[in-house]
């Protein structure tokens, strides 16, 4: 794998878990309503799920690389429209000032928190079309370590994926508590939306077969 490709690729998964999406929510809500304990068995139950679906997603698509080039090919243009759909869809919620922030802060008892977080991953059926759409885009499924390139961006998104979401659980509550919360998520809908289009663009115009 090319080291400008692995880059591109690191600076695409950050912008995307930066994003405040379900997740984030879900981990700031553990985090307001207990402990910061709380919001860390949350982000980690999340990293759990985010492995399963890793794992998943690199036995379907190195599946896919064995059987047919062709429908691997089919996948990777298929994924890159959704990832123009999901940067579309940011760039408009940038523009209309739609974050979605609305975080439920009701006094309950916290239980099951990791339990829960894992579920919460591995039950999304998002965040598998989303490693789907994601993976293929930095993989040649001509190169003869195509599976173990899969594994090692799978699990790097998720590791990524996780230190976004235990700096959230730190830092997340202060933030949204924040009058500039808005602001703070509009800025990420819009920098994470531009990404991505730009990185579907490029894969639209590759030469690459």
């Amino acid at each position: 794998m090319e080291m400008h490709s692995l880059v591109l690729f690191v600076i695409a998964a950050l912008s995307i878990n930066l994003i405040p999406g379900p997740d984030v929510i879900y981990i700031v809500t553990n985090t307001m309503k207990g402990q910061m304990k709380s919001g860390i068995k949350a982000s980690l139950g999340l990293g759990v799920g985010y492995l399963i679906h890793t794992l998943a997603a690199v036995f379907g698509l190195s599946a896919l690389i064995l059987s047919s080039a062709f429908l691997f090919t089919l996948i990777k243009y298929l994924g890159a429209l959704y990832l123009l759909y999901l940067g579309i869809t940011s760039l408009i919620n940038c523009y209309r000032n739609n974050a979605k922030l609305t975080i439920n802060n009701k006094d309950e008892k916290q239980t099951g928190v990791f339990k829960q977080g894992v579920i919460v991953s591995v039950l999304n059926p998002k965040v598998a079309m989303f490693f789907l759409a994601f993976l293929p885009q930095f993989i040649d499924p001509h190169s003869i370590t195509a599976t173990q390139d899969l594994l090692t961006l799978g699990l790097l998104f998720s590791g990524l994926a996780t230190l976004c979401n235990l700096l959230y659980a730190g830092l997340g509550s202060i933030l949204f508590n924040s009058p500039k919360a808005k602001k703070y998520a509009r800025v990420l809908e819009g920098v994470s939306g531009s990404l991505l289009i730009v990185l579907s663009a490029k894969i639209a115009l590759s030469n690459d077969k």
